[in-house]
């Protein structure tokens, strides 16, 4: 089990790297679903076979289809779908099939054995680890859903529509372009106003 974890992290490691050095989204995506799937067999060879369930269900499954329909919404039209015929030429599936089958190979070795055993540690059950996290790490539990709270509300008011008047977004008083002017900006400069 022990070369299982050494393997599994030396691939989330190079697919982690190729993640961050890719210059094309969709490249970086698909060396990013890889990495997930090797930290989720890492959490199998520690001994926490839920949280590796947790890591393909939620991270690899959820989280990655919705990086693919972002995606999706963002590339529209004829031009962008001959981009994205450049951008993926059958050449960029070798890295992440190589990187795949090492990992199939590694999870069909653990399940072949037969007698499961984490390297060096005992199975951790999902009743140990919700027992540890809302008793000795509270405070970290909490902090991360104040940062998570946080994010929420930033993302809100970044992402909400301009509720205010043309005239107060253009910062000095000026009407915007394309917006009528006020009634009092419509007068001659050599008028008086009453």
């Amino acid at each position: 089990m022990t070369i299982v974890f050494y393997i599994s992290s030396v691939v989330a490691l190079i697919a982690t790297l190729f993640v961050i050095t890719r210059t094309n989204a969709v490249h970086a995506l698909l060396y990013l679903i890889v990495s997930l799937l090797a930290v989720a067999l890492v959490f199998y060879a520690l001994g926490a076979p839920f949280i590796a369930a947790l890591e393909i269900i939620i991270y690899a499954g959820a989280i990655m289809v919705l990086f693919i329909f972002v995606m999706m919404m963002l590339n529209l039209g004829e031009e962008s779908a001959q981009h994205e015929r450049q951008w993926m030429p059958p050449s960029i599936f070798v890295g992440p099939t190589i990187l795949c089958a090492i990992l199939a190979i590694m999870f069909i070795f653990v399940l072949s054995r037969g007698t499961y055993q984490a390297a060096g540690h005992t199975v951790v059950t999902p009743q140990q680890v919700g027992i540890s996290l809302f008793s000795k790490y509270l405070f970290g539990v909490e902090l991360a859903a104040m940062l998570l709270l946080a994010g929420l509300i930033g993302a809100f008011h970044i992402g909400r529509p301009n509720r205010r008047k043309p005239e107060e977004l253009a910062g000095d008083g000026a009407p915007l372009r394309g917006t009528a002017p006020a009634k009092n900006e419509t007068k001659e400069a050599g008028e008086v106003k009453p």
